[in-house]
């Protein structure tokens, strides 16, 4: 070896050994808080020290044991504060830089290097369904690595990506916590219509009071201070968006009344779901029968592909079918913006779907084709999944059919109001759809870099 070759053994310490009291109460992370071929962990526990991996930030969990490690579960800790130690599942091999400056960012992505995991995977050992790679073959690893500049260049370009892709995600799950939160105060507290009741009894303007309460005005504060701060917010609108403020207002009712399911805005209906969207469910065409799969170019869904999204937007699927296969589905291909909800092993994983898409038989799926809207149903489905999951059957596991689902009650607002609603949500929709469908690209451009920059077949 020539003075100037760097080797992975070089530059990090594996598994190192932090010390740890055994009782005493750590952030602990486990297998299922690192998402698959995604750089930021979930989310950590706090638990008694018994043993296991230890870590701290900046350092690279790398899954060992299969399927993991081929599903591609490595993360970057990123959930502890400066200097403290957390622990993990035994599965993990940690990999620290010994020049975290250098190199922090450049091992991480060194473990998502195809070629590395490949080179993990061949050396896996065990029996069948429980085989792991140790850390003594990560250290062997004999390919040469870029010099100390070069390593810190692409590791830090490399990271542009993830950290645009992460900002991204997170801006998403504040447009998801909007159009829920919207769905709150509109269809469970109603507050709009508390507002105008509210404020017909104090002998103010019902539309100016369900106006605040719209734009998302506490109504706890008197009215002169309402006022005022819906006269701030409106200063900020247009003419157009203050006409459709109030507009809006106009729509809700000034009045609740009893209904089965207790008060409800006069006017609003109450029906069963099974009567207002069309439910339906799919199936598996036979996977020994090729002519349904090969060369398949038909989104085809499993509760698999919801199971680690980070959005309620379902832009693909990870099998595909042919026109064959299709048709074997009795649903066939369900029009975009159909409504899924996995009705088996767990109950409850939600998508829109914006793109056509056949499903399999853990779905129920709702086509709304009829006054309530995709955003509304959605909403709807997420807010009451504590009574569709209670009115679940099953033996070996929970499962949620058609059968039983369809009766369940729902409450139906006036066409208007569910216009306006999802005309306001819709549009975060869209933002969330355009920064997946970036996010999409900006990994595929990093996957496609990150093997050249390392081999040093491109410079940054």
């Amino acid at each position: 070896m020539s003075s100037e070759e760097v080797f992975l053994k070089d530059i990090v310490e594996f598994n190192p050994s932090y010390s740890l009291n055994k009782g005493e109460e750590y952030k602990y992370v486990e297998m299922a808080a690192i998402p698959e071929g995604v750089k930021e962990i979930d989310y950590f526990d706090i638990k008694k020290y018994k043993g296991g991996s230890r870590f701290k930030n900046g350092e690279t969990l790398f899954a060992r044991i299969t399927p993991c490690l081929e599903n591609g579960k490595t993360a970057q800790v990123n959930v502890l504060e400066d200097n403290e130690v957390g622990f993990g599942s035994t599965e993990f091999i940690v990999l620290r830089p010994t020049e975290p400056e250098v190199d922090k960012e450049f091992v991480y992505y060194l473990c998502r290097h195809p070629e590395f995991r490949l080179y993990a995977q061949a050396r896996m050992e065990g029996t069948s369904g429980r085989q792991r790679v140790s850390w003594q073959s990560l250290e062997e690893y004999d390919r040469p690595l870029p010099n100390k500049n070069t390593r810190k260049e692409v590791g830090e370009f490399l990271k542009v990506f993830d950290d645009k892709i992460h900002l991204n995600q997170q801006t998403n799950e504040t447009l998801e916590a909007m159009a829920q939160a919207i769905f709150k105060s509109w269809f469970v507290d109603f507050d709009p219509v508390r507002a105008k009741i509210e404020a017909t009894s104090a002998g103010r303007d019902p539309n100016r009071a369900a106006m605040a309460a719209i734009a998302g005005i506490s109504l706890e504060n008197d009215w002169d201070e309402t006022e005022a701060a819906l006269g701030q917010k409106l200063s900020r609108k247009s003419d157009k968006q203050r006409t459709h403020l109030r507009q809006t207002a106009e729509l809700f009712p000034d009045e609740l009344v009893e209904s089965e399911i207790g008060e409800v805005p006069k006017g609003w209906g109450i029906s069963e779901i099974g009567k207002e969207v069309n439910s339906v469910g799919g199936t598996t065409p036979r996977t020994k029968n090729p002519e349904y799969w090969d060369g398949g170019k038909i989104a085809w869904t499993t509760p698999k592909d919801l199971s680690n999204a980070n959005s309620k937007i379902l832009l693909d699927t990870d099998r595909k079918i042919t026109d064959e296969g299709l048709d074997q589905i009795s649903s066939g291909l369900l029009p975009i913006d159909t409504v899924l909800m996995s009705s088996r092993a767990p109950v409850g994983y939600l998508a829109l779907a914006k793109i056509p898409v056949a499903i399999n038989q853990g779905y129920v799926a709702m086509i709304c084709d009829q006054v309530l809207t995709p955003e509304y149903v959605l909403h709807w489905t997420e807010s009451n999944m504590d009574m569709i999951k209670q009115h679940a059957g099953g033996s070996t596991f929970s499962e949620i059919s058609k059968r039983n689902f369809r009766p369940l009650p729902v409450l139906v607002p006036s066409e208007e109001v569910l216009n306006a609603y999802s005309e306001k949500v819709g549009s975060l929709y869209d933002l969330i759809t355009a920064n997946m469908k970036e996010n999409i690209t900006l990994e595929n451009l990093r996957d496609t870099l990150l093997p050249k920059l390392i081999s040093g077949k491109v410079g940054v």
